[in-house]
């Protein structure tokens, strides 16, 4: 096969790891939510009711560098968080204006009709193109909101081919992205970050410490970024959770459109085999 361009890298590493979120009709205009679980299904449990904005952090590295916490206990109950990255680049204006989307309302929607507690990642690009859904999403008592960045640019190279934040400017893009939310009114951000592609080494590490944030990874890869077909998806992230894993799926549906169906058939099946939902901040009181 040939391998594949720059621009196919640089596109790619947007969705891999940390990604876009695509669209309805129109920017903030709810879509209704798809197709409703079996009748054999398990019914939905209730969301723990810890307020999401007195999320904990885990305390600082070596040289008072940024944290990363990738997963829960494995020993702590079998409990597992969904995170999804609510993404859009500093430049991707100029398409938005076009009628390209960048949210996925449907799947909020169905996490919310499932009673799934999540936590999403969010460019502050992305809270600006859609101020209207990143306050509603922070202001429902289910979803806490964290920084995936301001401009979605790497933070260390190699990445994916993405363009790199000057080290001296890392702290004030994640910081500029806490800053939209709490332009936009979202309620329930929580101190956390996710480098996009998921790159860091660390110096940067020690340049985010005085931001005073956990870095969250996670143990879980959905593969629902360009995915086709929402079927293998499910059961890649069904047969590998574990107790305590921290999943990465995306709020995309043009680059990720299978990502709501998947977690119509991922919610099911994993609370049938006894898990619970939880926000990574449950995960992180309880590590």
């Amino acid at each position: 096969m040939p391998r594949p361009s720059r621009a196919a890298l640089a596109a790619t590493a947007l969705l891999c790891c940390a990604v876009t979120a695509c669209a309805g009709n129109r920017a903030d205009e709810p879509v209704a939510a798809t197709a409703s679980p079996k009748a054999s299904a398990p019914a939905p449990t209730q969301a723990p009711t810890r307020a999401p904005s007195a999320a904990p952090t885990l305390p600082p590295g070596p040289g008072g560098a940024v944290p990363v916490f990738s997963h829960g206990r494995r020993d702590g109950g079998k409990r597992v968080a969904l995170t999804f990255d609510a993404d859009m680049t500093s430049d991707q204006g100029p398409r938005a204006a076009r009628g390209e989307h960048f949210d996925n309302p449907a799947l909020i929607e169905t996490l919310r009709r499932l009673k799934v507690p999540a936590t999403v990642f969010m460019t502050g690009r992305w809270a600006e193109q859609y101020p209207g859904q990143a306050k509603s999403i922070g202001g429902d008592p289910l979803f806490e909101v964290a920084s995936h960045s301001y401009s979605h640019h790497a933070f260390t190279t190699p990445c994916y081919g993405l363009p790199t934040v000057p080290r001296a400017e890392a702290r004030a893009d994640v910081e500029r992205a806490f800053t939209a939310f709490r332009r936009a009114g979202v309620e329930h951000i929580v101190p956390y970050f996710r480098f996009p592609g998921g790159c860091h080494d660390d110096g940067v590490l020690k340049e985010l410490g005085p931001a005073k944030v956990t870095a969250v990874q996670w143990d879980v890869v959905s593969g629902d970024a360009f995915a086709k077909d929402a079927g293998p998806v499910a059961s890649q992230v069904i047969s590998q959770v574990r107790p305590g894993s921290v999943v990465v799926m995306h709020c995309t549906r043009s680059a990720a459109p299978t990502t709501e169906a998947a977690v119509r058939r991922i919610v099911p099946e994993l609370r049938a085999k006894g898990y619970e939902f939880v926000r990574v901040s449950d995960l992180v009181a309880g590590h």
